[in-house]
């Protein structure tokens, strides 16, 4: 399920995301959450940045940290996987309409991307991965993984979605014994999100 508020971490910079890993862990913050966080969050001014009321600014934060978490503990998992997927989100598409030449196969479900716009963020994205050997399915959401894993039987997955719907992909991961790693969005909403490729890229 999504987020209940639209939020833009993408003029925060990019050191952001590796500081609060390093805090997080070094203080077990991934652990006891709480009063730190709110230090965070007024640290680098989030609330400022991204016009979110204090409480939103947290609960972002720390789904954020426990990403970060979870990639670093399933990350020697991962690493000794072979057959690996990425599941990107079909809202990060340039565009939205008839103009993505992307088509949809509704028995995946899953959209095929055309790569017919070069500066398009999912293009450039699926050309990295399959070039790493992956399989890329550009889902619409997260209730397709199940029967895209089950039918394929993947051994490592990397998905890029935002933090509820990241949440509910490990929990599924975790019930078939897959280590996963993700990639937070940065900006969120219905079309036009964002993901750091930079950090995909690292990921994958």
């Amino acid at each position: 399920m999504p987020y209940k508020f639209t939020f833009d971490l993408s003029r925060i910079p990019r050191f952001f995301f590796t500081e609060i890993t390093k805090v997080g862990y070094q203080k077990g913050l991934h652990k006891k959450i709480g009063k730190i966080t709110l230090e965070i969050v007024k640290k680098f001014k989030i609330q400022e940045m991204t016009g979110l009321n204090l409480s939103d600014a947290v609960v972002l934060l720390e789904d954020l940290i426990d990403i970060q978490a979870r990639n670093f503990l399933e990350r020697d998992k991962f690493v000794r996987t072979n057959k690996r997927v990425l599941f990107l989100p079909h809202c990060s598409r340039k565009y939205m309409d008839n103009r993505c030449k992307a088509k949809f196969d509704p028995e995946i479900p899953s959209y095929i991307c055309a790569h017919c716009s070069p500066d398009c963020l999912i293009n450039k994205a699926v050309t990295a991965a399959e070039k790493k050997g992956y399989d890329v399915y550009i889902i619409p959401g997260g209730s397709c993984i199940p029967k895209i894993l089950k039918a394929k039987r993947y051994e490592g997955v990397v998905g890029v979605a935002c933090g509820e719907e990241i949440k509910l992909g490990g929990e599924i991961l975790a019930k078939m014994g897959i280590p996963g790693q993700a990639v937070p969005l940065i900006k969120n909403g219905c079309a036009n999100t964002i993901f750091s490729l930079e950090n995909l890229l690292n990921v994958l």
